[in-house]
C-alpha cells in the first residue's frame, strides 16, 4: 500500500484503525502505551508483524516522558513498559521477540547513559520497521514462483499490508505476482467471527487491482472439489521448531482440506515467526476472545445472549499439512526440524 499500516510520527504511533475497515479509513494516533494496548487488544492494529512493530514503538512510547539520568531506574522502567505490552495478546510471537530485542539493547550497553539508551531504542526500533519492509518483499519475491498465470488462489483471514508494516506474507506473494505480469484470480474466506477476510483482505486486493471473490469460510471444501483452486496461501503468527504453525482459526480447516483434494498448501512468514524454543504445535499458546464475538457482530445479536461459546483466535496447523513455507530465506519444503534449522541457519 501507499500508506503505511503503523508508523512513527511526532512522538506517537499512527496506525491504520483496521476496526473501520472497509467502511472507513481512518488513523489512529497512540501517544501512549495504554492507548497502544487497547489498539492491539481490540485488533486496530493486528497481525504479527505489524504487532512487532507496534511493540518497537510502544518502549519508545513508554519511554519518551522518563526524566532523568537515573540509568537502573531507567532499566526497570524499560521492563515495565515491555511487560506490560506484553500481556496485550499471547500468541503472536513477534511482539514477544521485539520485546525481548528492546529488553537487550538495555541489558547490553552497561556505560550508557539514559540519553544514549532513548537514542538506541530508537535505532533498534526504526531497524525492525525497516526491516519488515524489506522482509516482507523478499518473501514475496520467493512465493510468486508459486503463483502461475491462470491459477486461482484461496487465502484466509488478511496477510496483507495490514498485517505488516506495508506489504504482506501471504498477499505479499500475491503482489509481487502481479507485479510479474501474472494475471490469476483469489478467493478471500470471510474468516469469521471478525470477518478479517471479508473486511480487510478484500478491501487490499481490489486496492490493488487483483481480481478477488468473497466466500463464506464452509464454502472452500465446495470450490476444491469443483477444483477451482490451485493453492493456498496463509500466514502465520507463530511457528514451532518441527513447523506446526499457529494462524487464524479456520486455517487448519483449510490445510486438511487441501490434503484432502491434492492442493498445495503454503504458508508465508518471517524468520521473526518462528519460535525454535517451542518444539510443536502443541506448546503454542492460543488466545481465547470474548464470547460477544461469536454471539453478536457490529452490536446486532445474532445468537442467543446466554448461549455459551467457544472462541480461540487461531488454530494449528500440523507441519505434515504444510506443502512449504516461505520466507525472507527461501522456500522451505516438506517444512521439519531439520529442514527449518537447516534454512534458518
Amino acid at each position: 500500500m501507499t500508506q503505511p499500516t503503523i508508523c512513527w510520527s511526532n512522538g506517537s504511533i499512527k496506525i491504520i484503525d483496521q476496526t473501520k475497515l472497509p467502511n472507513k479509513f481512518q488513523y489512529l494516533i497512540c501517544r501512549d502505551v495504554k492507548t497502544l494496548w487497547l489498539a492491539i487488544r481490540r485488533l486496530s492494529v493486528r497481525g504479527a508483524p505489524a504487532l512487532g512493530v507496534a511493540a518497537g514503538f510502544g518502549v519508545l512510547l513508554g519511554c519518551k516522558d522518563f526524566l532523568g539520568n537515573d540509568r537502573p531506574k531507567f532499566q526497570q522502567h524499560v521492563k515495565k513498559v515491555c511487560d506490560y505490552i506484553a500481556t496485550s495478546r499471547p500468541t503472536a510471537v513477534n511482539l514477544f521477540y521485539v520485546l525481548a530485542e528492546m529488553k537487550k539493547v538495555v541489558d547490553e550497553n552497561p556505560l550508557a547513559t539514559v540519553k544514549d539508551l532513548k537514542a538506541l531504542l530508537e535505532k533498534k526500533a526504526f531497524a525492525f520497521y525497516e526491516e519488515d519492509r524489506r522482509v516482507c518483499r523478499k518473501i514475496g519475491d520467493f512465493g510468486q514462483a508459486l503463483i502461475h498465470s491462470g491459477d486461482k488462489v484461496m487465502t484466509v483471514c488478511n496477510a496483507g499490508a495490514l498485517a505488516t508494516v506495508d506489504y504482506g506474507t501471504a498477499l505479499g506473494v500475491m503482489y509481487s505476482a502481479k507485479r510479474k505480469g501474472k494475471v490469476f484470480e483469489v478467493y478471500s474466506c470471510e474468516t469469521r467471527p471478525l470477518l478479517q477476510g471479508a473486511r480487510l483482505t478484500t478491501w487490499e486486493l481490489l486496492r490493488d487491482k487483483i481480481k478477488t471473490t468473497l466466500i463464506c469460510d464452509n464454502m472452500a471444501a465446495t470450490l476444491m472439489k469443483q477444483g477451482k483452486v490451485d493453492a493456498v496461501f496463509a500466514g502465520a503468527d507463530r511457528i514451532a521448531a518441527n513447523g506446526d504453525t499457529a494462524n487464524k482459526i479456520g486455517t487448519y480447516n483449510l490445510a486438511v482440506l487441501a490434503k484432502h483434494h491434492g492442493i498445495p498448501f503454503y504458508i508465508a512468514a518471517p524468520k521473526s515467526t518462528f519460535d525454535l524454543k517451542i518444539r510443536s504445535g502443541k506448546d503454542i499458546p492460543i488466545e481465547q476472545r470474548r464470547a460477544e464475538e461469536v454471539r453478536g457482530f457490529y452490536g446486532k445479536a445474532t445468537a442467543p445472549k446466554n448461549v455459551g461459546v467457544y472462541n480461540p483466535a487461531f488454530d494449528v496447523t500440523d507441519h505434515q499439512l504444510i506443502t512449504a513455507i516461505i520466507t525472507e530465506y527461501g522456500i522451505i519444503r516438506s517444512p521439519s526440524a531439520k529442514n527449518i534449522k537447516k534454512a534458518l541457519r
